[in-house]
């Protein structure tokens, strides 16, 4: 984790909305989110079943499904500012993802919550050029956590 990363404060709430067991502890949510960001944060971190997060996803993405990862920034922070937002994530989502990838869960949730983190931060992956940059970025935060690559054995 590099000096700039480590040195942001992170202000956390995290909601659970929905009763699954064996989800990641709010210490564990905090080190993943706190190794992703660049600066200052307060996130609501929102755990959802599968009927709030396909009313997410259809409301702001038009896109008639639970999916697994939402993220919401609010307002535009310039350096040194505090970044604010919510990341969305569907449990019942997460826990297929990961037995159809083979993964444990909580490495498919630490992967999830450092995406968000970074699309709170504004990386995105819309083109070929942009992916690969957050990809790139993703990998490299989480084996400093002591994941694996969560895109091994992508077919992309």
């Amino acid at each position: 984790m590099n000096a700039e990363r480590s040195a942001a404060k992170l202000e956390l709430t995290v909601q659970k909305a929905v009763n699954s067991p064996g989800l990641p502890t709010n210490t564990e949510l905090r080190r993943w989110l706190k190794a992703a960001l660049e600066r200052s944060a307060a996130i609501t971190l929102r755990f959802v079943g599968a009927v709030e997060g396909r009313a997410l996803n259809r409301a702001y993405r038009d896109r008639d499904y639970a999916t697994n990862v939402l993220s919401f920034a609010y307002g535009c922070s310039g350096p040194g500012q505090t970044l604010s937002g919510d990341i969305v994530l569907c449990a019942p989502v997460l826990r297929r993802e990961a037995r159809a990838q083979g993964k444990s869960l909580s490495a498919h949730v630490a992967h999830l919550t450092v995406h968000g983190a970074l699309h709170l931060q504004g990386h995105d992956h819309h083109n070929s050029r942009a992916a690969k940059r957050m990809e790139a970025l993703e990998k490299t935060i989480l084996a400093g956590l002591g994941f694996p690559d969560p895109y091994a054995g992508d077919a992309r």
